[in-house]
C-alpha cells in the first residue's frame, strides 16, 4: 500500500453531502430513480420537469432539502426562469427524451422537429445555461442521457437515434472545453429500460420479448438500476472520468444476434 492510498479516505468516494443536484426529467422514468439515489447519497436534489405535478411529488418523497422545479427544455426563457429561483447545482443530470417510431421516409417534418427540439436542441438549450456557471466556480459534473441506439439502431428509430449520437457528441465536445475549469461531462447510454417512453414497446408481448433476449441477462433494466451509473459520475469516484459514455445494457452492445451456437 503507497502513501497516498494510506492517508485517502476511500469512504467518502461516493459521498455527495453539501452538493446540490439539478435533476431535469425528475418527475419519472430513470430521472426519478436519479433523484432518489443522488438524495440517499447526500445530495440536495432539485427535481425538475415539464410536469409541475410529478416533479413536486418527487420531491415531496425525498423530503427536504429537496425542491420542486417547473422547467421545458425546449424553451431557454423556461429554463431561466427555473435556475433563477435556484441554487447553484454542482450535479447536472438531464434525461428527458422523446421517440417517434416510424420508418424514417415517413416522418414528417413536424415530428422530426418535434423530437430534435426536444431530444438535441433542449439539451443544448440545458448545457449553455448550466455549464457556465460550473466554469466560473470551477467544479461540477453534468451527466447526459443518451441511448444504446447512438450506436447501433433498428428500422424505425432513425431521428431518435440521430438525436442521441448528436448528443453523445456535444457532450464530448463540452468535455473537451470545459476539463480545463474543472467541469466533467459525461453520457450514460441505457439499453431498454422499463420506463415511460418504452411503454409502447411493452405493450406488444414478442416486441418486448425479443428486446429482452437480446442482453446478456435476458431481461429488460429497471430504473433503479440505472441510477448507480448517475451516482458514480456525479461523485469523486469519477474524478478522473470525462468525455465519455458509459454503457449501462445489459450486455446488449456485447452481443451479436440472439443465436448461441454450439460450442
Amino acid at each position: 500500500m503507497t502513501a497516498s492510498s494510506q492517508v485517502f479516505d476511500y469512504r467518502s468516494l461516493f459521498d455527495l453531502g453539501g452538493r446540490t443536484a439539478l435533476v431535469v426529467g425528475a418527475g419519472s422514468g430513470i430521472g426519478e430513480a436519479a433523484a432518489h439515489a443522488l438524495a440517499a447519497h447526500g445530495a440536495r436534489v432539485l427535481c425538475a420537469d415539464v410536469n409541475t405535478e410529478a416533479a413536486q411529488r418527487v420531491a415531496q418523497a425525498l423530503g427536504a432539502p429537496a425542491e420542486a422545479l417547473t422547467v421545458d427544455i425546449r424553451s431557454a426563457a423556461s429554463i431561466a426562469q427555473a435556475l433563477s429561483s435556484a441554487p447553484p447545482p454542482d450535479v447536472l443530470v438531464c434525461t428527458p427524451s422523446i421517440n417517434v417510431r416510424k420508418p424514417l421516409l415517413a416522418i414528417s417534418e413536424e415530428e422530426f422537429d418535434r423530437v430534435v427540439t426536444l431530444n438535441l436542441r433542449g439539451t443544448f438549450l440545458l448545457l449553455r445555461a448550466v455549464a457556465p456557471g460550473m466554469a466560473e466556480r470551477g467544479r461540477g459534473s453534468i451527466i447526459v442521457f443518451s441511448s444504446i441506439r447512438s450506436e447501433v439502431v433498428e428500422p424505425g428509430q432513425g431521428v431518435y437515434a440521430a438525436t442521441k449520437a448528436g448528443v453523445r457528441q456535444l457532450c464530448r465536445a463540452l468535455a473537451a472545453e470545459l476539463g480545463p475549469h474543472g467541469v466533467r461531462v459525461n453520457v450514460i447510454a441505457p439499453g431498454i429500460v422499463e420506463t415511460p417512453l418504452t411503454a409502447p414497446i411493452r405493450a406488444h408481448p414478442d416486441w418486448y420479448r425479443a428486446y429482452a433476449e437480446k442482453t446478456a441477462f435476458g431481461r429488460w433494466a429497471q430504473p433503479h438500476e440505472i441510477a448507480g451509473a448517475v451516482v458514480f459520475l456525479a461523485s469523486d469516484a469519477s474524478s478522473y472520468v470525462t468525455g465519455t459514455v458509459l454503457y449501462v445494457d445489459g450486455g446488449w452492445m456485447a452481443q451479436d444476434g440472439r443465436f448461441t451456437p454450439p460450442l
